[in-house]
């Protein structure tokens, strides 16, 4: 529910985005957005903020991309630990970390990327391309390649992605047990 310190604007793209995260963007009409967000539904106030309902959605991924740039260059500004174990493990945490804070983002993505691709192209590219490339760079410091960069990635991302956005790990493991044992799994991918 939104609280009442923050602007009706603020309100307005948190509530469209968990709802376009939950439902879709054609399942959620403007009036649901609006009651979310503690406005009265059918008012028309969520265009006192935006044009459109599509802006609300463009303006919404736009605020969390921005979000997870700046995350990114907070990360990017930490000097290499010297420990790849160490920088795999972190790597690891953040990867569930961030899936957890931008499941909605994600979900929304996942779910209008083929409806919308003129919109949401950059967006994809931005969150799949950001986080592979740093993970390339920093495996590619200790000799590993771009397609194993890519595999072990993306076994990591397929595993979180299942038990956040999907509600179904693939095994009943505690996270910390995943996140040693997909460490173990790219220190032999770049050793062997």
């Amino acid at each position: 529910m939104p609280t009442a310190s923050s602007s009706t604007k603020e309100r307005l793209l948190d509530e469209a985005m968990r709802l376009f995260g939950e439902r879709g963007y054609d399942a959620t009409p403007v009036a649901e957005i609006e009651r979310s967000a503690g406005l009265t539904p059918g008012a028309g106030g969520l265009f006192h903020h935006f044009r459109t309902k599509e802006e609300v959605l463009v303006v919404g991924i736009n605020r969390q991309l921005a979000r997870l740039e700046a995350v990114r260059q907070i990360r990017g500004a930490v000097p290499p630990l010297g420990n790849l174990r160490a920088e795999l493990t972190l790597v690891a945490r953040y990867v569930f970390l961030e899936l957890e804070e931008e499941q909605e983002l994600l979900r929304v993505l996942i779910s209008e990327s083929r409806q919308r691709p003129h919109l949401l192209a950059g967006a994809v590219d931005q969150v799949v391309r950001g986080t592979f490339n740093e993970f390339a760079s920093l495996l590619g410091r200790s000799g590993g390649t771009e397609v194993g960069a890519a595999l072990a990635l993306g076994s990591l991302v397929a595993f979180a992605s299942a038990e956040l956005l999907l509600g179904q790990p693939p095994v009943d493991a505690d996270r910390e047990e995943v996140i040693a044992t997909w460490v173990e799994m790219v220190m032999r991918l770049i050793e062997g």
